[in-house]
Formats: structure tokens, C-alpha cells, sequence
């Protein structure tokens, strides 16, 4: 039995340690988001086990109870690896995330004496009940969740957004290909995943040179690399600074500022559309290139990031410029936003009552 698992997940076999060498040789992720993915490959590994075993006791024929007991483990599961998968990539996302499939796995277990869910008959055959797509979907869900909120924090770039396509791929594979080519394809789900994960994580290792590593946006060498390519698309230039930084670091500490910028480049990320890349150029300092955009455009996306970081509780000073129709020189343009944007920081501070010589 052994040797025909070996032989049936030897892809998965060899993508495993692959995955674990890669976290353990490259600092890509903090500390806690590599505990979560060592968590992530021991539970795809058992999955593994758990779903040979299934079908390994099917081709024995019999075996009924264990078989549904194995079953009900499978359906349990998937949805919880991609939870956990949610989990891990995301930050910001908490426990609770997990609720839906917590659910599911009362509804499987109840399903195991009720056949609400799936149910076998005394010749081993599948029988799916009312809820019997209710995996699928959960797990169906938790994907396309996941796969949204990577475009939505990304920055929109080809190098970024290939990743995410492969993974949302993989995602729609192992939820519609069982019913297009039959049960025998849920045998790859674990491979597939463990597949697509080492793919993405492999594909984010690239993107660490051009990453702000704190708040995810692009950084100061991205600025000056991006800015050199077809700048005469470039027709608007938006910049912000944070208000407060350093009031925030004095009085709550670093950790209170750096979760600060993060809120911040997270309302940046949010509400910028395509053709507009966000930069970190200083501690507090953010920089957006706009693309063939008007001036329309512009001040509609400061007027979506002001709101977005309104209800942060944080503050920001904006500046912008546009060449449309005119020079598009980009220090001209920069030099004029952030004339702009510092009078607006000082007019905030002159409303604030604070003293400019303490601000971020």
C-alpha cells in the first residue's frame, strides 16, 4: 500500500519538501506566516493520506463505515485548507475566517448519521443528498475570496497579476473537474494545491526587490525603475504623506506606526484602478504614477483613498499634478504635487493646533 501511494502523489511527494526547503532558505514571510504554512503543508500531506486510504478501500470494495468516516474527513478538510491557505497569504484576515467551515464540518458529521450531505449504499456507491454540493461551494467561496482580495491588493502589475490568474486556476480545477472527469480527479486535489501555492510563493520571491516589505506596495527603486518606462503615458502624478507619524511613534510606539502605514497603503491598494501603480518613496511618504489617466481621474481616486482613510481614523495631506494636454516632465510634475501637498500638511497642522516641528 505504500508503494502504490508513493507511486500515486509523487508529484506531491517532491513539491512538499521543495515548498518546506524554499521557506526555510529565503526571508519572505514574518515568522508567524511561515508557522502557518508549515501547518498548511502538514495538513495537505494528511489530507493526502486521508483521501489515498478512501479510495484505496473503495477499489477493496466493503468497508462502508470506514469509507463514510474517511469521506467526511475529506469534505471537512479541503475547505479548511483553503481557509487556511486565505489565512495565511492575507494579512489582516482573522480566526473567524474559519466559521463557514466549521460549520460545514458539523453538517458533514451530521450528514455521516443523516445523509443531508452524502451518504454510500450497501455496494459502495456515492450518493450526494440536499447538501451535497455544500462542500464545493464553501470551499468554491473561500477561493474566489482569496483570488479577490490578491487583485485587490496588488498593484496591478503583469508580474503580479500572472500569479494570481495561475492560482485561481488551480482553485477552479479541483472544484469542476471532478464532475467534467469524474471522481478519480479529487485525487489530485492535494497535489494541485501544493502545486499552486509553490508556484505563487516562487512567483512572489521575484517580486521582493520591487516590494515594500512593510506594507506590500512597490518601493523607492521600483519608482525610479517604472518611471523610465513610457513615461509619456505617464499624465498624473498623485503624492500623500502621512499625518502624525512620528506623534504615533513617540507616544504608542513603532509597532502602533508601522500597523499605521499599513492601514494606509491598504486604502491606496484598495482604491487604485488599473494603469496606477503605488510607490512608498520614505518612511511616510507615498507616490502614485497614473497612466493615461485625465485629471477626472486623478482627483476621483484621492477623493476614494480620502474616504477609505478616513475611516481608518488616520490622516494624510495629498498632492497631485496632471499633464494632460501639456509637459509631462515628471520632476516638474512631482516638484508641483508636492508643493501641494505640503501646504495642505501645513494648513492641516495650523488647524490641528500641533507644532510642525513634531510632525511625521
Amino acid at each position: 500500500m505504500l508503494k502504490d501511494y508513493i507511486i500515486q502523489n509523487w508529484a506531491l511527494i517532491l513539491i512538499l519538501p521543495a515548498f518546506l526547503i524554499s521557506l526555510k532558505t529565503t526571508i519572505f514571510l514574518d515568522r508567524t506566516s511561515v508557522k502557518r504554512c508549515y501547518i498548511l503543508i502538514a495538513s495537505i500531506f494528511l489530507l493526502s493520506v486521508v483521501v489515498f486510504l478512501e479510495f484505496a478501500l473503495a477499489d477493496f470494495g466493503g468497508y462502508i463505515t470506514q469509507r463514510t468516516i474517511l469521506m467526511t474527513v475529506r469534505y471537512s478538510a479541503s475547505p479548511f485548507i483553503v481557509a487556511m491557505i486565505l489565512f495565511t497569504l492575507i494579512k489582516g484576515i482573522r480566526w473567524f475566517i474559519f466559521i463557514p467551515a466549521i460549520i460545514l464540518t458539523g453538517i458533514n458529521i451530521l450528514s455521516f448519521f443523516t445523509g443531508i450531505v452524502f451518504s454510500l449504499d450497501e455496494n459502495g456507491t456515492l450518493h450526494r443528498g440536499p447538501l451535497g454540493l455544500l462542500p464545493y461551494i464553501i470551499a468554491g467561496i473561500y477561493g474566489a475570496y482569496l483570488v479577490f482580495i490578491l487583485y485587490k491588493r496588488s498593484n496591478k502589475l503583469y508580474t503580479e497579476i500572472v500569479p494570481i490568474a495561475y492560482l485561481a486556476i488551480a482553485f477552479a480545477s479541483i472544484l469542476l473537474f471532478p464532475f467534467v472527469f469524474g471522481r478519480e480527479f479529487s485525487q489530485m486535489f492535494c497535489t494541485t494545491i501544493a502545486i499552486a501555492l509553490f508556484v505563487f510563493y516562487e512567483f512572489s520571491i521575484h517580486q521582493i526587490t520591487k516590494k515594500d516589505p512593510l506594507t506590500g506596495v512597490l518601493n523607492r527603486q521600483a519608482f525610479y525603475a517604472d518611471r523610465e518606462i513610457n513615461p509619456e503615458r505617464i499624465t498624473g502624478l498623485v503624492t500623500m504623506d502621512m499625518n502624525g507619524l512620528k506623534e504615533i511613534n513617540d507616544n504608542q510606539g513603532h509597532v502602533a506606526g508601522d500597523e499605521a502605514l499599513i492601514a494606509v497603503a491598504r486604502c491606496l491598494l484598495q482604491e487604485k484602478k488599473f494603469g496606477q501603480s503605488v510607490y512608498r518613496i520614505g518612511g511616510d511618504e507615498f507616490v502614485i504614477i497614473c497612466r493615461d489617466a485625465s485629471q477626472k481621474d486623478v482627483l476621483s481616486l484621492i477623493d476614494r483613498i480620502k474616504k477609505n482613510v478616513d475611516e481608518t481614523g488616520y490622516s494624510c495631506s495629498f498632492g497631485n499634478c496632471c499633464a494632460e494636454g501639456g509637459s509631462n516632465d515628471l520632476d516638474d510634475m512631482l516638484r508641483k504635487s508636492d508643493e501641494m501637498m505640503y501646504a495642505e500638511k501645513a494648513r492641516y497642522y495650523k488647524t490641528a493646533g500641533k507644532d510642525r516641528r513634531h510632525r511625521s
